[in-house]
């Protein structure tokens, strides 16, 4: 479970629910049925960061007026760096390369299930390279399953009013590359237990995730000082793509659940330009980072929790308080 409600979690949920509910009067009537969820649908934990079609409102579909209002609704579930948003930029660069222009609309598609503010309600946006999934229940949320790719990881070219060389991910790559540099060879040795990379991250759009299917590496507490600093600003920056109060709480409860026994592993050469991967593990939570296709320039990044993704903990002590 997610923690204790906090003032400003209780601010972060009565946001969301305003701009969901802004954006859903905005729709016509048969955009408001499209983008409805019902809590059976059988495709409520089915998830894909790859290319193709999704159930739901398109995106595409939208006037610039209703856009700007899921937007807001995007912003609210979301950390101020706005990584969320840089995905789906990053996506219009990509396309515009290949088109030789600038896209007219973005292929993504969101969903609402349940009323805003009133009771356990949820929403997502899925597409290619960004699928965020939001559970909001008596005043406490979740983010998760979270992720962001971005393809190019770094552009050629300016597009899309993107400038050539941009990365989205940037500090997902530079901080654990300055991690290992600042290892001695034996402890690299533990972190870096291959040279080969997979071809994606391991626990792929599983509905569960599986922590026993990433490899073992170093734990923080065999770290030194320098090394668990930027261990910590690694994690804080895959947390940090939530809400600030959101992103507390999930350090507090990886801090009680043991900070130190969380692992660092790389897979895959050091040096830039070839395909790496690596991962976080620790009791409530997993981070993956792929880099290896189109000549390791496409990157695939995840965030679960092991306990907590689409708010089963949350549900779980939801009907416990009401039902003991």
């Amino acid at each position: 479970m997610m923690g204790d409600m906090t003032d400003d979690t209780a601010t972060t949920t009565a946001a969301m629910a305003e701009a969901a509910a802004a954006f859903l009067a905005a729709l016509t009537p048969q955009q408001r049925q499209s983008v409805r969820m019902p809590p059976d649908d059988p495709h409520r934990h089915i998830w894909t960061y790859l290319p193709g079609d999704r159930p739901g409102q398109p995106v595409e579909e939208l006037t610039a007026e209703q856009r700007g209002l899921l937007d807001d609704l995007v912003r609210a579930g979301s950390g101020k760096d706005e990584v969320t948003l840089g995905a789906v930029r990053v996506e219009r660069a990509r396309r515009a390369l290949v088109l030789g222009a600038v896209p007219d609309a973005d292929k993504y598609w969101v969903r609402i299930g349940g009323e805003p503010g009133a009771g356990p309600w949820s929403w997502r946006i899925n597409g290619h390279h960004l699928a965020i999934h939001v559970e909001v229940r008596d005043d406490r949320y979740t983010v998760t399953p979270h992720f962001i790719g971005a393809e190019p990881a770094r552009l050629p070219a300016a597009a899309a009013g993107l400038a050539s060389g941009y990365r989205l991910l940037a500090p997902e790559e530079d901080l654990p590359r300055a991690l290992l540099a600042a290892m001695d060879p034996e402890r690299r040795a533990v972190a870096v237990p291959g040279d080969v990379a997979p071809r994606d991250i391991l626990t792929r759009f599983d509905p569960v995730a599986d922590p026993a299917v990433l490899p073992s590496g170093i734990p923080r507490g065999d770290l030194d000082d320098t090394q668990r600093d930027l261990f910590d600003q690694l994690l804080r920056r895959y947390l940090d793509r939530a809400p600030a109060d959101y992103a507390a709480t999930c350090w507090a409860e990886a801090d009680e659940a043991g900070l130190e026994t969380m692992e660092f592993t790389w897979l895959g050469p050091l040096e830039f330009g070839h395909g790496h991967y690596y991962c976080l593990r620790g009791p409530t939570l997993l981070i993956e980072y792929d880099n290896t296709q189109d000549d390791a320039n496409h990157a695939h990044s995840v965030w679960r929790h092991l306990t907590d993704d689409w708010g089963r903990d949350q549900l779980r002590e939801h009907y416990q308080d009401r039902h003991p």
